[in-house]
Formats: structure tokens, sequence, C-alpha cells
């Protein structure tokens, strides 16, 4: 896991428990959400925690962009 520590402990363990519960798409646009929110170190981290790739990540993001 990268050094980058965003949220505490206890959030972390909600974060994990909520995306467990969620579609593949949902998961992917939970993540690009919260990584969004933390800018700079915020995909690594939540890649990390999450257990999803950066790519994934990155692919969320990149469908959220296109919705307007």
């Amino acid at each position: 896991m990268s050094s980058f520590k965003a949220y505490d402990s206890d959030t972390e363990e909600y974060m994990q428990l909520f995306a467990s519960t969620l579609n593949e798409r949902d998961k992917r646009r939970y993540a690009a959400v919260e990584a969004k929110k933390l800018g700079h170190g915020g995909i690594t981290y939540i890649s990390d925690l999450l257990n999803i790739s950066t790519k994934t990540i990155q692919s969320g993001l990149e469908e959220l962009s296109k919705k307007n």
C-alpha cells in the first residue's frame, strides 16, 4: 500500500465493506469519485485500498467525465 493515507482505519474499513456490495460498474465509479476527491495520489491510494487496478479507476473517471 502506498504511504499516502487519506482516511483513518475505520473509514477505510467502511469504504471496503461498501465497495464489496457494489457491482463492477458502480465500484469502478465509486473508486473514481473517491480518487478525484483526493487529488494527487488518490488513484493509487484508492486502488490499493479497494484492491482494484489504477486502469479501472481511470476508466471510471473517463466514464464520469462523459456524463453531463
